[in-house]
């Protein structure tokens, strides 16, 4: 394994405990049998699916991936406006392997994933079809070719999600923004679009249940997602990053991750909060403010890691604030 490749302090024991009620075995096993059955159905509709035009192929992917996140039994919410369409390049904060379908519920795109995907039973077949991009996380010299494919596809026209951090954390604190991903949004001239991914309780703390992170097994992240009751995921679509506004990946990758930042401590914004129903995709609300991140101070633009740079552990638990128990081991989780 490359000594490159992003860590994050977080922990299945210490991140992924579900506090609040559960579903009944039964229950559980009907939510995953739903969720099998919608996997199975999107492999065998991916083909047909891609030859249609580009609204109704949207329309299809929304409903598809809604239907797959609330067979879980999670809610939806969507903040924001997608905006116009066109080649942009969405980034995110990673939590776990559902932020794929939930990214997908509110703006269907192409996915970055590691090229191990490819190699995981149902789900790698599926990704494939979808007309994911991959990258070889273990090969840096592989990185250019990647970075020119992205490039390719936001020139044609795609949306192409990104999650930058490398490594999936628990929603509680996230890592920095790796910078190679940005050099694509700047060869093609297309605006960077930064979400905030949340999955949050009934209560409105943090949910652990979907955190897929260190050495969680996927079975075990299945049936504890199952098996959870009162989860909801939130997208904040954030204002985008227009093309030309900053000549450097490192500056663009800064402001896209203080966007993010400011997302999840800042105000919650001031638009209408509504939930889709099951199969029909989130309901989008009224545009959002086009200054982004208001009454939030600007932050420094630290360092940031790069595809050479090697990835560095905090020193002391991010958890420490949330909990008395550090996460005590990496992780090296990035499903996409």
């Amino acid at each position: 394994m490359s000594v490159w490749l992003p860590t994050s302090p977080c922990t299945p024991e210490a991140c992924a405990g579900h506090e609040g009620d559960s579903a009944s075995v039964p229950h559980a096993v009907l939510r995953l049998a739903a969720a099998i059955a919608l996997i199975l159905l999107g492999i065998l509709g991916a083909p047909p699916v891609r030859l249609l035009p580009a609204g109704p192929r949207h329309r299809v992917v929304r409903a598809w991936s809604t239907a797959l996140v609330r067979a879980f039994g999670i809610r939806i919410t969507v903040h924001g406006s997608p905006g116009p369409g066109g080649g942009r390049l969405l980034v995110a904060n990673h939590i776990s392997w559902l932020d794929i379908p939930l990214v997908a519920a509110a703006l269907p795109c192409r996915m970055l994933a590691k090229s191990d995907i490819r190699t995981w039973p149902v789900l790698g077949r599926l990704a494939g079809r979808a007309g994911t991009l991959f990258i070889e996380r273990d090969r840096i010299r592989a990185l250019p070719a990647t970075v020119e494919a992205m490039t390719g596809a936001l020139l044609a026209g795609d949306r192409v999600t990104v999650f930058p951090e490398g490594s999936t954390w628990c929603g509680r604190a996230q890592g920095t923004f790796r910078r190679a991903a940005f050099q694509a949004a700047l060869d093609a001239r297309v605006p960077v679009q930064p979400l905030r991914l949340t999955y949050l309780r009934c209560d409105g703390g943090p949910a652990g249940a979907p955190a897929f992170v260190g050495d969680d097994p996927l079975t075990a992240s299945l049936w504890r997602i199952a098996r959870a009751r009162g989860v909801r995921a939130e997208v904040r679509l954030l204002p985008r990053i227009p093309p030309g506004r900053y000549a450097h990946r490192r500056d663009l990758a800064a402001a896209a991750q203080r966007a993010v930042v400011g997302a999840w401590t800042g105000p919650i914004g001031t638009g209408p909060i509504e939930t889709g129903p099951i199969g029909t995709g989130p309901i989008e609300t009224g545009p959002t403010d086009p200054n982004p991140l208001p009454g939030i101070p600007a932050q420094p633009a630290t360092p940031l890691a790069t595809d050479k740079d090697s990835a560095k552990r905090p020193a002391v638990s991010v958890h420490h604030w949330v909990s008395s128990s550090p996460a005590a081991a990496s992780s090296l989780r990035t499903p996409s």
